[in-house]
């Protein structure tokens, strides 16, 4: 655009219609408006991502943690598999919280993308060392929660019959499409 304007002003003779101070003023003026324009242009496209990418990690959570109250709501309320139902919570809690972290590790662009996970000292070493190993931290912690879910349906901890425990799954994995939307934001500018 400077390019422009100079080999503008130096191509056309402004001394029979103008002063050159008039003109200065002139070419000052157009060159103002455009860098306004852009300024103006650029900052609402920017907020517009912002804004875009805290609906996305809302809709995200809002997902999983349906999914999540959807299995505790699921739970068997008879004494029979008390320990079972208490066991199978607090592991999908930790999940969750695994899930979570995984997740905004994967698109948060700070130093440290260490987030805590909540009380994680029961879980296999192997597996939490396979998980910092891998690059596909959310699936895999994605797949470990369907699991958990799977066996606990097979165990009668979650005593819903299984059509509606596929809700639970759909949540989950609309939650992991959403994810990859906030990503893309991330990745193309």
């Amino acid at each position: 655009l400077t390019v422009f304007l100079h080999r503008a002003f130096a191509s056309f003779d402004f001394r029979d219609r103008l002063t050159s101070f008039e003109a200065a003023i002139n070419i000052f003026g157009g060159f103002t408006f455009i860098l306004g324009f852009l300024l103006v242009f650029r900052s609402q496209q920017a907020y517009a991502r912002w804004w875009e990418g805290c609906t996305l990690l809302q809709r995200m959570r809002g997902e999983w943690i349906n999914a999540f109250s959807c299995c505790l709501a699921f739970c068997d309320t008879s004494n029979d598999l008390r320990e079972e139902v208490t066991f199978f919570r607090h592991r999908l809690v930790r999940l969750t919280s695994m899930l979570y972290g995984a997740a905004l590790s994967e698109i948060s662009e700070m130093r440290s993308n260490a987030f805590e996970y909540f009380d994680i000292d029961d879980f296999a070493s192997e597996s939490l060392d396979f998980l910092e190993g891998t690059s596909s931290k959310c699936e895999i912690c994605l797949q470990w929660v369907q699991r958990l879910i799977v066996e606990a349906h097979d165990a009668g901890v979650l005593a819903v019959a299984a059509p509606i425990l596929t809700r639970v799954f759909n949540q989950l994995g609309n939650g992991m499409v959403i994810l990859q939307d906030s990503q893309k934001l991330n990745d193309f500018p």
